[in-house]
């Protein structure tokens, strides 16, 4: 079931990548939702990620 959750949210994060302001919130909400090494995959594909959209650079923690 996790890994549902891991999957559901990279979906999610690709589709509000438009804004960062949701973009930063949904990274929020998944670092509750996520076990910790599902969540440190997901920060290493968000920063992976960003490296494409300027207007996200900024919020690679």
């Amino acid at each position: 079931m996790p890994r549902f959750v891991y999957s559901y949210t990279i979906k999610i994060l690709r589709k509000v990548s438009f804004n960062a302001e949701l973009f930063k919130k949904e990274i929020e909400k998944a670092s509750h939702k996520l076990l910790p090494h599902e969540f440190n995959e997901l920060m290493i594909w968000v920063k992976l990620y960003v490296q494409n959209k300027p207007n996200l650079q900024g919020l690679v923690f």
